[in-house]
């Protein structure tokens, strides 16, 4: 490799291009324009033009007794599509993944409203271009007069939709996420399809931990309609009367939520937490399935 390298470990990895339906061990080597996976007897390189989901933790079906810590990359070749898993020791694969969404989206140029909502209140933002500039577990967007960062911890949802944005009719990525305590929606718009779809995976980093993690609770509904009440009046519901409880009962059940990390006291409110608003759209979700 010619070029200057960004990222190199020995790991483990598949290809079809590996002569064995196994893992083989090897050389992991990242440049700014190239992925290389060397092995004993031959070498994959991914241009990483070609590439066009990056997916971590996911593991194809008749490789997942093989695999543990991974990523998986996503590429074309001859028209056709085709993955190569990657697993590494210690934290050697999320610093991998963490550079390698840096090289292939450092620099984007992406339109987008910021903000395009507040609360319920739709602004009269008008679209705008950035530079993406990613951070870890974070993403700057580089404006001519300004920036502004979004922390992955506090995306509350993201959705892929249509918006008429800069001009044209176009594929947008819907991130909703609290600043300063205040649910904000930004939309932005990326260049191509391939490097849409890349950096949603980029934002759904954390937003997937904590949608795990939210799986794992039970609530009551009581806690449920009080979730859902919050969401919808920003902390202003009088829980009292939608639960028709008294104020013991209430507070029982306002410190569960706290306990969970899925609320939050602040400026004589009870507030959603990012996680707790993650909580109430998988909720909402499976009323309307």
């Amino acid at each position: 490799m010619s070029e200057s390298v960004v990222a190199d470990f020995v790991g483990r990895f598949y290809t079809d291009e590996v002569e064995s339906d196994k893992p083989v061990n090897g050389r992991v080597l990242l440049s700014q324009k190239r992925l290389v996976l060397a092995r004993d007897g031959g070498k994959t390189t991914i241009p990483l033009s070609t590439i066009f989901d990056v997916t971590a933790g996911f593991v194809p079906n008749e490789l997942e007794a093989f695999f543990h810590d991974t990523v998986t990359v996503a590429y074309e070749r001859n028209g056709q599509k085709r993955v190569a898993v990657v697993e590494g020791k210690g934290d050697s694969v999320d610093r991998f993944t963490q550079i390698l969404f840096r090289v292939l989206l450092n620099g984007t140029t992406v339109t987008m409203k910021h903000p395009a909502r507040i609360g319920g209140r739709v602004t009269d933002s008008t679209a705008q271009q950035a530079k993406l500039a990613l951070k870890n577990c974070a993403v700057q967007f580089q404006g001519r007069s300004d920036s502004f960062v979004i922390d992955l911890a506090t995306v509350s949802n993201i959705e892929r939709t249509t918006q008429h944005i800069g001009g044209s009719q176009r594929a947008v990525l819907e991130i909703s996420h609290i600043v300063d305590d205040s649910a904000l929606l930004s939309v932005v718009a990326v260049p191509s399809s391939r490097k849409t779809n890349i950096f949603g995976r980029f934002v759904r980093l954390e937003y997937g931990d904590v949608q795990e993690a939210v799986q794992e609770l039970t609530h009551t509904e009581e806690e449920l309609e009080t979730l859902v009440a919050l969401y919808s009046t920003d902390g202003s519901a009088n829980l009292g009367s939608l639960l028709d409880a008294e104020p013991a009962q209430i507070t029982m059940v306002l410190n569960s939520l706290r306990e969970d990390g899925l609320v939050r006291d602040g400026e004589g409110k009870t507030k959603l937490t990012p996680k707790g608003r993650v909580a109430v759209t998988m909720h909402l979700e499976r009323i309307n399935a």
